[in-house]
């Protein structure tokens, strides 16, 4: 028979097993659910038959990539986000007069590279860093203060 292991169910005890559980990445499944969103989102966007939710779900890519690089995971150029901030911007207003929800190659070459950062980030950050930046993302949303991000503590 299986022995089980004995928690202690004491608050200190159950607070250090969560200080553990967030320095672990995001669960597997978790992090190919979120990264999995974001590829479909860029595909319809690249076959032009992409929808405002597919543009939404880039640009809050963009900017949480950037606010985990902020932490320290990573590497992300201004350029590469203004370039980015600029071709999802002409998605918006294209989408917006026309219907149709696209972006071009260049558009398409761009933000798979900034995918492919959030997919190591999924894979690599923990978790504390993630709900860090998730929170910072919120906030920015809702129009809040953004306090500056603080380094990497590893």
């Amino acid at each position: 028979m299986a022995k089980m292991l004995p928690f202690s169910r004491n608050a200190q005890a159950m607070l250090a097993r969560q200080q553990k559980a967030a320095l672990l990445p995001v669960p597997r499944a978790t992090a190919d659910e979120l990264s999995l969103r974001v590829h479909l989102a860029l595909a319809t966007l690249r076959r032009g038959k992409g929808s405002n939710q597919d543009a939404q779900t880039l640009t809050q890519t963009l900017i949480l990539t950037g606010f985990l690089v902020d932490l320290g995971y990573g590497k992300l150029l201004p350029e590469q986000v203004r370039e980015a901030d600029k071709l999802i911007a002409a998605c918006f207003s294209a989408g917006r007069e026309s219907g149709e929800w696209r972006l071009d190659e260049e558009g398409a070459a761009t933000f798979m590279m900034i995918v492919s950062l959030y997919d190591w980030q999924l894979r690599s950050v923990p978790l504390w860093a993630m709900a860090e930046a998730s929170d910072r993302l919120d906030r920015f949303t809702t129009g809040g203060n953004l306090p500056l991000a603080p380094r990497k503590r590893a």
